[in-house]
């Protein structure tokens, strides 16, 4: 008897985790109509526990969460915890990401699709991207790493190169075409908020006008 109560209540709480966590959906339509900001940056280095960041351009963008990874093994966890596959424009809407897969592992971000695709690649490289999120805070660590599937994201921060003693070198992208490694952007993340749906189309339908 009580090996059947703990079994219950194991299964509850795995089922209630999924609850928790399962993706977020909406009706279709583009959630996230802005471009990232990218501005070029001479500023000082910053130093992040063994490392040495060197931000290259100060970075903002509103995005859709369409895939989260938690790293702890690898020899990058310490400085990168989590990777936040991010879209918008047309990789946004519920419309398109109903047709296309995404997954991340080995720090890559992938996409699948059936033929024909819902927009062009080339359309799906320009408007999503793997961020490498460098927490500027311990709140900014926990956040990223309990975002759900679908949430609505403003992150701001700087682009950055970091270095340290037996590591090397870890550059970030400073372009949104580009494709393979090094084309993710590693990001020291200062501000990580969630968007409000009805804000967003609020925004969207003003700047329409």
């Amino acid at each position: 008897m009580k090996s059947s109560c703990v079994l219950v209540v194991i299964v509850a709480a795995i089922f209630g985790w999924n609850y928790l966590h399962r993706p977020i959906n909406y009706p279709p339509g583009v959630l996230i109509p802005a471009e990232p900001e990218q501005i070029a940056t001479n500023d000082g280095s910053i130093v992040c526990g063994a490392f040495q960041l060197k931000p290259l351009a100060h970075f903002a963008t509103d995005g859709r969460v369409l895939h989260r990874k938690i790293y702890r093994w690898d020899r990058q966890a310490v400085l990168v915890p989590v990777d936040l596959a991010l879209g918008w424009g047309p990789m946004s809407d519920q419309r398109v990401l109903d047709q296309v897969a995404v997954t991340q592992s080995m720090r890559f971000y992938w996409f699948e699709y059936r033929m024909p695709p819902p927009i062009s690649k080339e359309q799906i490289i320009a408007h999503s991207t793997n961020v490498h999120v460098i927490p500027s805070t311990p709140e900014i660590a926990s956040r990223c790493k309990s975002l759900r599937t679908g949430a609505l994201v403003h992150l701001s921060g700087d682009l950055v190169e970091a270095t340290a003693p037996n590591f090397g070198t870890w550059r970030s992208s400073l372009s949104r075409t580009d494709t393979g490694n090094g084309a993710c952007e590693l990001m020291w993340v200062k501000e990580l908020s969630i968007l409000p749906e009805t804000g967003l189309r609020d925004r969207q339908v003003v700047s329409t006008r």
